[in-house]
C-alpha cells in the first residue's frame, strides 16, 4: 500500500436537474459544501487551483462553471489545463501548471479518456510523485475524475443487468488508489450489482460507490471520511465464502456469500488498511 502524503478527494458526482444525459453531453455541478471541504483541503482561499477537464466532452464549458464555482468560494487563482491528446501530457506547459497548483480538480465524463490521455505520461508519474510526497497536495475528482484514482477502473457496464457476469467492464486506471475500485452516481443508476460484480472480481480490494453531492477525503492513502449530503456504499469481499466469478460463463446470475456491505454517511470514517469502520455518535455535529 502507498503511504500517501498527499489528499485525495473522490466525489460521487452532480447531475443537473431536470437531465437525464449522460455527463458527458450535460453541463455538471458539484455542491458548494464538497467544494469548500476541497478549498479547505488545498489551503484555503490562496490556494492555486488547477481544473483539468479531460474526461468532458464539452472541457471549455465545464472549465467555465468550476471556474466560477470556486471563485464564488472567494478562490480567485483557477486555471484550466485542457489535454487534448496524449502529446498534451508531455508538454512542458502541461507539467509546469501541475508543479504550481495546490489542487487538481478532475471534472466528470468519461474516465476512459482521462486514463487514455494521460496514463504512463509524464504527467501521470508527476501527479503520482506529488501525491505520495506533497503533504500539502490534493486531488480532486468527480464522477470521471473520481473512478480513474483506482487501479483496477469501471470503464463501463449496465445498471439493468446488474448481478450478471459480465454486467462490469473494467480497465486500469491511474493507480492513485490501489486498494480500492470507485463507483459514482451510485444511487441514482443503480449500480450496486456493477461494484458486486468489480469486487468479485478482485475480492482482495474494496469498492467505494459514491452517491450524488458526497465524497470522501483520504488522507494517507487509507483514512477515508464522508463528506456531503448523500452516502457512500462500501464493499467488502475480503472474507466471502463463495465467489463464483471466475468459472461462470458470461450472462449467469453470479452468487456472492458473505460479502460485507457498510453504508456510510456524513462525518463517518473508514480505513482502507485495518478495513474497519468508524461511526460518529448520532448526536455528533454535521459536517
Amino acid at each position: 500500500m502507498h503511504q500517501l502524503k498527499g489528499t485525495l478527494i473522490p466525489i460521487g458526482g452532480n447531475e443537473k436537474k431536470g437531465q437525464d444525459q449522460d455527463e458527458a453531453h450535460s453541463l455538471e455541478f458539484i455542491e458548494e459544501d464538497i467544494l469548500y471541504h476541497v478549498v479547505r483541503e488545498s489551503g484555503g482561499k490562496n490556494a492555486k487551483v488547477l481544473v483539468i477537464p479531460a474526461a468532458s466532452s464539452i472541457p471549455i464549458e465545464l472549465s467555465q462553471i468550476y471556474i466560477k464555482a470556486f471563485n464564488k468560494l472567494g478562490v480567485e487563482n483557477v486555471k484550466v489545463l485542457n489535454i487534448k491528446t496524449r502529446k498534451d501530457s508531455d508538454k512542458k506547459i502541461s507539467i509546469e501548471l501541475v508543479k504550481q497548483a495546490n489542487c487538481i480538480m478532475f471534472t466528470g465524463g468519461n474516465q476512459s479518456k482521462i486514463t487514455e490521455k494521460i496514463g504512463g505520461t509524464d504527467l501521470h508519474d508527476l501527479l503520482m510523485d506529488r501525491i505520495i510526497n506533497d503533504e500539502k497536495f490534493v486531488l480532486a475528482g468527480t464522477s470521471a475524475g473520481a473512478m480513474a484514482m483506482a487501479s483496477e477502473m469501471i470503464a463501463g457496464g449496465s445498471s439493468t443487468e446488474a448481478f450478471f457476469k459480465g454486467t462490469v467492464r473494467m480497465t486500469k486506471g491511474l493507480g492513485f488508489l490501489p486498494e480500492v475500485m470507485i463507483d459514482t452516481h451510485f444511487i441514482m443508476r443503480g449500480r450496486f450489482g456493477r461494484q458486486s460484480e468489480a469486487v468479485a472480481k478482485f475480492p482482495s480490494k474494496i469498492g467505494f460507490g459514491l452517491s450524488e453531492d458526497t465524497g470522501m477525503v483520504i488522507k494517507n492513502g487509507d483514512e477515508c471520511t464522508v463528506i456531503g449530503s448523500g452516502m457512500v456504499i462500501v464493499f467488502d469481499g475480503n472474507d466471502l465464502t463463495h465467489n463464483n466469478e471466475e468459472v461462470l460463463p458470461e450472462g449467469t446470475p453470479m452468487t456472492m456469500v458473505n460479502l460485507k456491505v457498510h453504508v456510510l454517511s456524513n462525518s463517518d470514517r473508514f480505513n482502507i488498511r485495518k478495513r474497519k469502520v468508524t461511526v460518529l455518535p448520532i448526536e455528533a455535529p454535521f459536517l
